[in-house]
């Protein structure tokens, strides 16, 4: 497989060569495998550079992983369908089925390559973050009424948090600031808005910051609105952001990184080991590793890579019938 031109990012990840991770040799040469993200700049992004940063050290530079950037995960899907061998991307698992069944932004681009679309592994979530200046008093979604919200525009977070608004009732009672996302920690100091929205995995950076610079508050959503939503229920643990003293009941879409089935099984079986026995050591790198468990096998609804199976059987996961 020629190796593609785009350059090489790496993240130090102490401690996996330490570990000792035993892995089974790999038949030949090095293994190269593209992993296609997300855009440069963005957490999933810093996610697959330190994600192949483990890969090469938990198999003693037996599999080499060059990082590619993308504009989200429609592109990665789409991809997949003419990419050869050893491609890896990440995707919310419903892209999958949308993509299969030629529905919403696929319409019109069904191909049975997407078919042959195989799972490795969950990784972070997308989790929604409400975050509140304590002085707007708000304590909770419905304390959002009257108040300045900033949205941003064309993320994940900007369409589910204005779906949110109009769910529970407050689309007329909010004011939209028109701002970028970028612009939200600053905004928020300054007083030009009452709280922003933000998805990302957790700790969110912006979250960190803002909680760092003055005291705000990250809403929680009532167990009935997290149903009504239709997403995934998360739990952010207390103390994950200063001056968080109890746990923070949101939503999520789960996100997980796929290959397709030309991928051969011995090379898939490496990375999902390496995966799973270097997580810990990922987690001192970056805490939003700890956000993923095993209960996350659950998030994945199509099927798994034969070689992630063979993994996961000797793990003693427990798998679906619809992902073997």
């Amino acid at each position: 497989m020629t190796r593609p031109s785009f350059p090489m990012h790496r993240i130090a990840i102490a401690g996996l060569l330490a570990a000792g991770l035993a892995l089974p040799t790999l038949v030949g040469a090095e293994t190269r495998v593209t992993l296609k993200a997300a855009k440069a700049g963005s957490s999933y992004y810093q996610m697959a550079v330190q994600l192949g940063e483990a890969m090469k050290a938990g198999t003693d530079g037996e599999i080499s992983v060059t990082v590619e950037e993308s504009q989200g995960s429609v592109q990665n899907v789409m991809e997949s369908a003419v990419r050869p061998g050893n491609y890896v991307f990440t995707s919310p698992p419903a892209l999958i089925t949308l993509a299969r069944e030629g529905r919403a932004m696929f319409e019109g681009k069904a191909n049975p390559a997407f078919d042959e679309i195989r799972a490795l592994f969950p990784i972070p979530s997308l989790t929604m973050h409400f975050v509140a200046r304590a002085d707007s008093g708000a304590t909770d979604l419905e304390g959002l009424a009257g108040k300045t919200v900033l949205l941003g525009k064309g993320s994940f977070g900007a369409t589910e948090g204005e779906k949110y608004l109009g769910l529970f009732d407050l689309a007329d009672s909010v004011s939209v600031a028109d701002a970028e996302l970028s612009n939200a920690v600053a905004a928020l100091k300054n007083g030009q808005i009452d709280a922003f929205v933000t998805a990302g995995s957790w700790p969110a950076p912006n979250v960190i910051e803002a909680a760092a610079s003055l005291d705000v508050r990250v809403l929680s959503l009532s167990e009935e609105q997290v149903e009504a939503t239709g997403r995934t229920r998360l739990e952010i643990p207390a103390g994950t952001y200063a001056g968080q003293d109890e746990p923070i009941v949101t939503t999520s879409l789960p996100v997980v990184a796929y290959a397709t089935a030309t991928m051969d099984e011995q090379t898939a079986y490496a990375l999902v080991k390496t995966y799973w026995q270097g997580k810990e050591a990922l987690g001192t790198e970056s805490r939003w590793w700890d956000g993923v468990s095993e209960q996350l096998m659950a998030t994945i609804d199509t099927e798994l890579h034969p070689g992630a199976v063979r993994y996961y059987e000797e793990a003693g996961f427990e798998l679906s019938g619809g992902q073997r």
